[in-house]
């Protein structure tokens, strides 16, 4: 009851400063470009002490013993606490995602590259870092059978030495989880019972240009991708997260880059100028199935849709719809050993992600879209 109440305070304020899901290992590999005028002794115990950190609380995320973690914030702060209660709300979140999946994470790999450290004016430090974070999950009755997807976030962290020790006082990224934080248990019952009870899917046989898609979607998955790809999204289009979000630009390119549809009047990008529905979620959506080049599979709640999921396949996209309006939009890349869909995305970054993994709050409606190829 204790976490409960703790989760409904947080979610009264209107500012909640997330924490990073980095990784669950103990040694993580760092890449550093420039440290504006901090010593390289104070770089080496910055980079320590996140490497403790991310040790700790992923740690706490693998066995659900939460206290550990709060050595790691400044819990004198408003803002060091609610990174803390932030990080405790995610951690109930997954423990009861993996309930409902019939798994158990056994293993999160980070690859954390910082970007830039500097000293505050204030006191203390500022560091910019992505993060490539690699989730391995099995499921209960094969643990035998690895499972492995990525997210990749971006972060700005706040670092002040209290106390002859370093603590987190803030930090800023783009919240994989945010849409599905306000559950407090997910439904098992029969959810589980089917999951189980399904086997891997072939796709061997797949249309070359679903093929193609996929391979273009895990090049360009930014923070997400593999390291020889260089965490980079593709530079022959604009990025379009600043103006709102990138999610359905990064799908359009799968499908044409990819998937080899053809750019049209109505469907285009053009020397950093893309349609309403080559860049808005909603409109792609509406675009690919009243244009014939799509059809609905299924759309309603988790629970009415989850069965139909197993009918997608590597092309085809899901549709995130939050109070009548479509949010988001992830192509489907793969399916996990239990033949459960894989998506990929941008904003937050995916690769090879459950595609209800993050959106599985009740109020979250779901589009499974088949493209016809």
């Amino acid at each position: 009851m204790k976490v409960i109440r703790i989760i409904k305070n947080v979610l009264k304020r209107s500012l909640i400063i997330t924490m990073v899901l980095i990784s669950i290992t103990n040694t993580a590999a760092f890449a550093w470009a420039e440290g504006e005028g901090v010593d390289e002794e104070v770089k080496m115990e910055i980079k320590e002490f996140i490497e403790k950190a991310i040790s700790e609380r992923n740690q706490a995320i693998i066995t659900g013993e939460r206290d550990g973690i709060k050595a790691v914030y400044d819990m004198g702060t408003k803002y060091g606490q609610w990174a803390f209660e932030s990080e405790e709300k995610k951690m109930i979140y997954l423990h009861n995602w993996e309930q409902k999946q019939g798994v158990k994470i056994v293993e999160i790999k980070p690859l954390v590259i910082i970007t830039k450290i500097s000293e505050k004016e204030t006191g203390g430090f500022k560091v910019n870092f992505t993060c490539s974070t690699e989730y391995r999950y099995v499921y209960e009755d094969r643990p035998e059978e690895v499972n492995k997807s990525r997210i990749g976030t971006y972060h700005v962290l706040g670092i002040v030495f209290k106390d002859d020790k370093y603590l987190i006082n803030k930090e800023w990224y783009t919240d994989p989880f945010a849409d599905s934080l306000n559950l407090e248990k997910l439904n098992v019952g029969d959810v589980k019972s089917f999951i189980l009870s399904q086997e891997a899917r072939d796709f061997t046989t797949l249309d070359a240009r679903r093929v193609a898609a996929k391979e273009y979607a895990d090049k360009y998955c930014g923070a997400a991708t593999e390291e020889e790809f260089g965490f980079k999204y593709n530079k022959n289009y604009r990025n379009f997260n600043p103006a709102g979000g990138d999610c359905a630009n990064f799908a359009s390119q799968i499908l044409h880059e990819g998937g080899g549809f053809k750019k049209n009047h109505s469907w285009n990008y053009e020397k950093g100028d893309a349609s309403a529905s080559w860049v808005n979620a909603d409109k792609f959506k509406d675009y690919w199935v009243y244009s014939g080049r799509a059809s609905v599979i299924a759309h309603g709640t988790y629970e009415k849709v989850y069965k139909d999921s197993y009918q997608l396949m590597p092309g085809d996209f899901v549709a995130y719809e939050k109070k009548g309006d479509i949010k988001h939009i992830s192509v489907v890349t793969s399916a996990d050993s239990r033949g459960y869909a894989l998506v990929t995305c941008h904003n937050t970054d995916r690769n090879d992600v459950p595609w209800d993994l993050g959106w599985s709050d009740k109020n979250i409606k779901f589009w499974l879209i088949r493209v016809h190829f």
